[in-house]
């Protein structure tokens, strides 16, 4: 493992695809960084986010965490008081054992991890779950919905997927050091590989906020390019490397703090077991482009569910609000204009009301494919 490591990190540097976030004169991303998003599949913007920022979100981490569940199903905290989301409709909190592979040959996550990932033995001491994912962020941390209205992210989103983008959804992906579960390789999309008009951009991209940084032990690994080949057979692929998760050519998304990954969700990825010492926390917010969700009919908990133009409005709020929202604790920086909702601004302040009218079980419209 240190070797695939040592190999996936020297590959990973030499791909070109990480540096500051840059625009060209006339407000278009660098054409170096599309170019290299295009080849490789994701890029790492480096210092994306000011110290300032990744402060705020740290400080309401911290909290979210001293506030969850104690352990899975619980609905107290480890004090006894009722746990933070459980005012919500959907669990806010997902465990997992510790050091497991929770969805590799399942058919969880519509069947899209179809093979496990070795899994370590745990430590003695180890607890009997660990939080391995926390739902619906933008709802428990106002730092987290300040991030979303990030308006040189919401500018690359506009460069990516069109001025009429839309949202997908959002979570924190939570790796503890030592116990983190790991997550087996997939794709993110799951709905539109046979479309006639499927190209490498069909099903949208993530923002990947690292909080505390990301190595190669506790990091996403990546198979650069993928996000071209469509759907690919991943058990075939592992079967044909002599059955190990470690598939050759991948590499992992190293960051330090403050760093925001764009990765194409068509890309194949995973991340092992975290036997590191140190722990990773990601932001993950995506974006799509509207064609593809637009009278889109999928599931949603088992119940048909349309895309239709309504959905995806009331669900496009939540930009123009965490845009608001970023206005008023960042009042000197530049304020991203989202197109889609711009007649009716004054529906969309960020105030205790809008907190309880639009975000309050805002996931319950997420739009996913």
């Amino acid at each position: 493992m240190d070797a695939y490591i040592r190999e996936g990190e020297r590959i990973a540097y030499a791909l070109g695809n990480r540096g500051p976030i840059r625009f060209d004169d006339d407000g278009t991303l660098d054409q170096e960084i599309t170019e290299a998003y295009g080849r490789c599949g994701f890029y790492v913007f480096e210092g994306a986010l000011s110290a300032e920022e990744l402060h705020d979100l740290q400080t309401d981490l911290e909290y979210v965490f001293e506030r969850a569940p104690h352990t899975k199903d619980a609905t107290v905290d480890a004090q006894g008081r009722p746990a933070l989301g459980t005012e919500f409709t959907r669990p806010t909190f997902r465990f997992a054992k510790p050091l497991s592979d929770p969805y590799g040959g399942t058919q969880l996550a519509n069947g899209r991890h179809p093979a496990k990932m070795s899994e370590p033995l745990p430590p003695a001491d180890a607890p009997d779950y660990v939080i391995s994912n926390i739902s619906a962020p933008l709802q428990i941390m106002d730092s987290c919905l300040r991030l979303y209205g990030h308006p040189q992210l919401l500018s690359i989103a506009e460069q990516i997927n069109g001025p009429d983008f839309t949202p997908f959804t959002e979570s924190i992906i939570v790796k503890p050091a030592g116990l983190g579960a790991s997550v087996a390789w997939h794709h993110d999309g799951t709905t539109h590989w046979d479309r006639p008009d499927w190209d490498e951009g069909t099903h949208g991209f993530n923002f990947m906020a690292q909080l505390y940084g990301s190595t190669a032990a506790n990091g996403v690994w990546v198979l650069p390019g993928s996000h071209k080949q469509g759907k690919i057979d991943i058990k075939a692929l592992i079967e044909a490397n002599n059955g190990s998760d470690r598939l050759p050519g991948a590499v992992p998304m190293v960051c330090q703090p403050g760093d925001v990954v764009m990765s194409n969700r068509q890309a194949l990825h995973g991340s092992f077991a975290n036997t590191s010492p140190h722990k990773r926390m990601t932001i993950n917010f995506g974006f799509h482009r509207r064609r593809s969700v637009l009278n889109v009919r999928t599931q949603h908990s088992g119940e048909p569910v349309l895309y239709d133009a309504a959905r995806i409005h009331e669900r496009s709020r939540l930009i123009a609000l965490a845009i608001d929202a970023r206005r008023q604790r960042f009042p000197h920086e530049p304020r991203y204009v989202y197109k889609p909702l711009t007649e009716r601004e004054e529906d969309n302040r960020w105030n205790e009301t809008t907190r309880e009218s639009i975000l309050k079980d805002y996931n319950l419209r997420d739009l996913s494919i």
